[in-house]
């Protein structure tokens, strides 16, 4: 059994690790089930909170019938109590808080959504972190990412999934000439692998793959393959408003909803209490990146 230990060092170092488990085996079949019935109001456009096909990051829109995520699948109008239950379950929390050396009480509640894969044709995310622009200079990536150690990104697969590239080790670095070449565009790119450094991370069902999100990273979906994978972030609140606009971007003002609250256990109502503070005091908000 990998120590919790080894695990951070991993993430440390690297910038993702994978750790199994985290979804117990009887709690999948709930989550799929929950999932798929999201899938499906989402495709008969019931659920109107989705990533629409041709636009890679926030704000979304309708222009276009074919979606690759479904959006804030916590929400109370949705109706899946099981997304609350496992985003705030024990095994969960703590595996979060060892790879962010962050106090419980300290935990903020964020993003919680879910990528699926397009019916209508293929799709990519083009090389990018998500909170630092295609255009920085080294010195500006090198600032972004030296502050970025106040939240965690997961992808939770319920399919096998190997949608996700990444460069190993690149949370920490500033792009290489190369890499840069690669990745100043809006264009996808036509083969990841290209990429110097990248690697193809395949996650098994049931396991979850927690990276950092300014690491160097690109998606592409398969429409001949079915995806349902668990999207989403925590934060710790001693990084102040440092994740306000890369969290608030998304628009969390449904998190305010009396009946989501009342949902909550302890727990979540002491996480969502955090992320509406770090809300309160943002004001407004830019988008991170450019579609």
């Amino acid at each position: 059994m990998v120590s919790a230990s080894a695990y951070k060092e991993t993430y440390d170092k690297q910038g993702y690790v994978i750790i199994p488990g985290l979804i117990p085996d009887d709690t999948l079949p709930e989550l799929t089930a929950a999932a798929e019935r999201a899938v499906e109001r989402t495709r008969l456009g019931s659920w109107q909170h989705r990533r629409t096909l041709g636009r890679q990051f926030p704000p979304f829109d309708e222009s276009d019938p074919d979606s690759w995520g479904v959006q804030h699948i916590m929400h109370p109008d949705l109706g899946e109590p099981a997304f609350v239950k496992w985003y705030t379950s024990d095994m969960f929390v703590k595996a979060v808080l060892g790879l962010l050396c962050c106090k419980e009480d300290e935990l903020q509640m964020e993003l919680f959504n879910m990528l699926i894969n397009p019916t209508s044709h293929d799709f990519a995310l083009r090389w990018h972190r998500d909170d630092v622009k295609e255009t920085a200079g080294e010195e500006e990536e090198r600032d972004a990412l030296s502050k970025w150690h106040f939240g965690i990104q997961w992808n939770a697969a319920l399919f096998d999934d190997s949608c996700l590239y990444l460069v190993p080790g690149s949370h920490a670095l500033p792009r290489t000439p190369e890499q840069r070449s690669q990745s100043s565009t809006m264009d996808p790119p036509t083969d990841p692998m290209d990429m110097p450094g990248a690697i193809q991370v395949t996650i098994k069902r049931g396991e979850t793959a927690f990276y950092n999100s300014n690491i160097l990273h690109c998606a592409a979906y398969s429409s001949r393959s079915e995806r349902a994978t668990l999207h989403g972030t925590m934060g710790c609140t001693r990084g102040g408003s440092s994740r306000a606009r890369n969290i608030l971007q998304h628009g969390l003002d449904w998190m305010t909803d009396p009946r989501f609250r009342d949902a909550l256990d302890a727990r979540g109502k002491m996480m969502l209490d955090n992320v509406l503070r770090m809300k309160a005091a943002a004001g407004k908000v830019e988008y991170s990146l450019e579609n």
